[in-house]
């Protein structure tokens, strides 16, 4: 199948499968899989355009609302941490957009600038896995103590067959809210985080996942998983939220930067059917992630996303120089 915007030629059953399968991995570490459909798209399609953010954005429009509303739903959502990130992110991906279209429209420079920000989140995942990390978080050593314990009471007691990993007490509630602290409880343990480091945080991320074309979730959560101590089971929906709303204004931003000279000279606009394509995939494959998250320890879901991602951002970053 043609896809004129985009100029792309493939079969059309082929961006749903690889949408799904991406997703299923990334959305139980809370992102939506975009940082590694952007990569297909431009590696393996051929679709190498400034338009290719918006597209990617697209699809985190159409994946996303299946996990959330699962997370949603099982009480997993710190909303006040949700809120910080929308409200700092929505202005960092206006700036992105706009800096992707200016300075970055070359693709072999775009795709350095790819494999730079891949390069930290590989990193950053891959030592999250390791000993000396895992033993000065306590309160993540505790949650994933409880977790062991409740996945063997839950096979002992169904004699092998898999059943939710979470009991239902395990829901987010918030203690308290203002501009210098959050705080809320899950599973019997209280997590608090400062909300002007988790607005800079957004505001940066923000920038960087509008030039990116990936909404900036793949970013903050592991950021305020590995530094802020605050657990996946609880971060996951809140960065899939933030990630949601923000691909949404980037979305239109770049529509309206496509019908300015600059914008069109750029070819920014998004291709539309390719997008909902990979956002039919990636909306089961969500779903299902947000699902599975309650069956993988937390430490698995990171080795895999991180050696997954590492791989990429190297090769990514050789091929500027080579």
């Amino acid at each position: 199948m043609h896809f004129p915007v985009s100029g792309v030629d493939v079969f059309p059953l082929i961006p749903p499968l690889v949408a799904f399968l991406v997703s299923s991995i990334t959305a139980s570490a809370g992102v939506s899989g975009a940082f590694l459909l952007l990569p297909f798209m431009v590696s393996v399609l051929g679709f190498t355009t400034p338009a290719v953010s918006p597209t990617n954005l697209i699809y985190n429009i159409v994946a996303i609302p299946g996990g959330l509303a699962r997370y949603i739903r099982e009480g997993r959502m710190a909303w006040p941490l949700t809120w910080v990130v929308v409200i700092a992110t929505l202005p960092g991906v206006l700036l992105g957009a706009w800096i992707r279209i200016r300075y970055l429209p070359d693709p072999k420079a775009f795709k350095f600038f790819v494999g730079l920000v891949l390069l930290y989140l590989g990193v950053r995942l891959l030592y999250e896995t390791t000993g000396r990390y895992l033993k000065s978080k306590e309160q993540t050593k505790n949650l994933e103590k409880k977790f062991r314990e409740r996945v063997q009471q839950i096979k002992s007691e169904s004699a092998g067959r898999i059943a939710a990993g979470l009991p239902p007490e395990a829901v987010v509630k918030t203690r308290s809210v203002s501009l210098r602290k959050i705080e809320y409880d899950f599973w019997g343990e209280t997590f608090s985080f400062s909300t002007m480091v988790v607005f800079t945080l957004a505001l940066v991320v923000g920038l960087i996942g509008g030039i990116y074309g990936i909404g900036g979730g793949a970013i903050i959560a592991p950021f305020v998983v590995s530094v802020l101590g605050l657990p996946v089971y609880t971060v996951a929906g809140a960065a899939l939220a933030g990630t949601f709303l923000t691909s949404i204004a980037g979305v239109i931003v770049y529509h309206l930067l496509s019908l300015t000279a600059a914008g069109a000279q750029a070819s920014v606009s998004p291709d539309w059917l390719l997008g909902a394509l990979f956002g039919v995939g990636g909306l089961l494959g969500t779903y299902f992630g947000a699902y599975l998250q309650k069956y993988l320890p937390d430490r698995l879901i990171r080795g895999i996303l991180g050696s997954l991602v590492t791989f990429l951002a190297v090769s990514y970053i050789l091929q500027f120089f080579v």
